[in-house]
């Protein structure tokens, strides 16, 4: 792996940290980077150890990230802190990665895998978990 692939990864696991995706299950994000430039759904599939017809659905960043993103007025101090820790980590996603897409395999327990292009034209991202019942 290249120093600049390294260097990625340490900044991803930094930006997330103790981080977890809120669903009806709280998930810790993994980082990393593949070395694939491009992946069709079946590719990526395949990749995840998903079955072919697993259902896939694609969302943009902003969207996926969006409830996380949102402070309310009854937040508590615990809880804005979150809110900022997400802002920065898309921040950070948006600086270092182009092209992002959310892709979530599966239904109920859905795998998420936040997707970019890196400066050195290979993939990378972070993968997470969802439960939606």
């Amino acid at each position: 792996m290249s120093n600049v692939n390294s260097e990625l990864i340490n900044i991803l696991t930094e930006a997330t940290g103790d981080l977890r995706w809120m669903s009806e299950s709280d998930y810790p994000f993994q980082v990393f980077v593949w070395e694939e430039q491009e992946l069709t759904a079946e590719q990526l599939r395949e990749k995840t150890g998903h079955a072919p017809d697993t259902r896939l659905e694609i969302k943009e960043m902003e969207q996926f990230f969006a409830p996380a993103l949102r402070e309310y007025d009854w937040h508590d101090e615990e809880e804005r802190e979150t809110v900022r820790r997400y802002r920065s980590l898309v921040e950070t996603l948006q600086y270092y990665l182009s092209d992002i897409r959310v892709y979530r395999l599966g239904e109920v327990e859905i795998d998420v895998y936040i997707l970019g292009k890196t400066r050195a034209g290979n993939l990378a991202g972070l993968a997470t978990k969802a439960v939606e019942t």
